[in-house]
């Protein structure tokens, strides 16, 4: 049976490519053919489910392998404890982790992680924190991705004072923190407006060697503009720019945010440095732009911009559309929201026409693209 080697790659090659029913299709050939199964193959295909969003299809697949004769290892269980844990389904992955360990495999780190963090995000920390003392209890040494769920964990529930204790205390177990941990406690304290002690991590992190990422520019350029420290935030953009950090849309999004209520003046300085820096729009700017015309009293501008969008067969997501319908909702109710002076209303109008004329552009410059290739197709196929 040398054939089932290739097989089994050509699995591997399928899943990776997203072709899931094909590498199914011949998985299950194979077990009807009596050839033995790459179980490495098993698990990128159950893996590549959850990396297309289709629980539905690894939770049939795990069924069927089982029904089948055909046994889980190790691997194949931290796979799917890992995807139920990433989907949010985290009771599902502990029943599926208690099982792992009944059939005699023993959970390690990957695991444990995989478990803490799916009980991080679903706002169940202590027993994130129960995972990990029983890690120790096993043997099994938390490493620095289980402290840096930790603590952010622990940043999401406010709790800074006992993420900072986390921090200082990962000297005393030999962990030394990386641009995440930075990253997680800069975002924790500037979420708390706490400025004093984001300074104080900024410094550690440079002291200890550490430069700020774009991550870390994002994160804190997301504090000021919340905060309304506007003169701040376009001092972090410079400071980004000199330091040789190349932006990206998320550092755009979050200064556009932070312009739309600022005072004009500035707001149109900062918007000539996006636009010198080569602003790229996407949804999010779309999306930001039509809720402030919203929040600032201006629902039709809303609908009009949203139709001018929809013309261009613009992608709307699902905040585009829960925008459009409180638009509607506002003008139907008549809401009584203060309207900005006529010259903030115009910049906005300007802020959205930069942004529907790139995203138009793109659109025309995309279609055009598919007609060449759809003429070329034609062309080759001899007609």
């Amino acid at each position: 049976m040398w054939w089932a080697t290739p097989l089994s790659s050509l699995i591997m090659g399928l899943s990776k490519l997203w072709r899931l029913q094909e590498a199914r299709d011949l998985l299950y050939e194979m077990i009807v053919e009596g050839l033995p199964i790459n179980k490495a193959a098993f698990t990128l295909l159950l893996d590549g489910y959850f990396r297309m969003g289709d629980v539905a299809g690894a939770y049939s697949l795990w069924n069927e392998m089982e029904g089948r004769g055909i046994h889980p290892d190790a691997v194949a269980f931290s796979a799917f404890i890992n995807g139920l844990s990433i989907v949010g389904l985290v009771d599902e992955a502990y029943d599926v982790f208690l099982q792992m360990s009944k059939k005699g495999f023993m959970p390690n780190n990957f695991v444990y992680n995989s478990l803490i963090r799916g009980f991080c995000n679903s706002g169940r920390l202590q027993e994130a924190l129960m995972l990990e003392r029983e890690m120790a209890r096993k043997g099994l040494l938390p490493d620095i991705f289980t402290t840096n769920i930790i603590i952010n964990g622990l940043c999401k529930e406010g709790r800074m004072k006992s993420a900072s204790d986390v921090f200082r205390n990962m000297h005393h177990t030999g962990l030394i923190p990386d641009i995440v941990t930075y990253n997680t406690l800069i975002d924790g304290y500037c979420k708390a407006f706490d400025t004093v002690s984001t300074d104080e991590v900024v410094n550690k992190m440079y002291a200890t060697g550490w430069d700020p990422d774009i991550t870390t520019y994002n994160i804190r350029l997301h504090g000021l503009c919340t905060g309304r420290k506007m003169s701040r935030a376009v001092m972090m953009l410079e400071e980004l720019i000199s330091a040789g950090v190349v932006p990206d849309t998320v550092t755009y999004n979050t200064v556009m945010n932070g312009v739309c209520t600022d005072v004009l003046e500035r707001a149109m300085i900062v918007t000539a440095k996006l636009l010198k820096m080569a602003f790229v729009p996407n949804v999010v700017t779309a999306n930001l732009l039509l809720s402030h015309f919203c929040k600032q009293g201006m629902p039709e501008k809303t609908i009009m911009w949203g139709q001018k969008l929809n013309e261009i067969s613009f992608g709307f997501d699902e905040i585009s559309i829960k925008l459009m319908d409180r638009a509607y909702r506002n003008i139907q109710d008549n809401v009584d929201v203060p309207k900005p002076p006529p010259e903030k209303s115009l910049f906005l109008d300007f802020l959205m026409y930069v942004t529907y004329d790139y995203l138009s552009r793109n659109s025309l410059k995309k279609n055009e693209n598919q007609g060449s290739l759809k003429r070329m197709e034609i062309g080759y196929g001899g007609s």
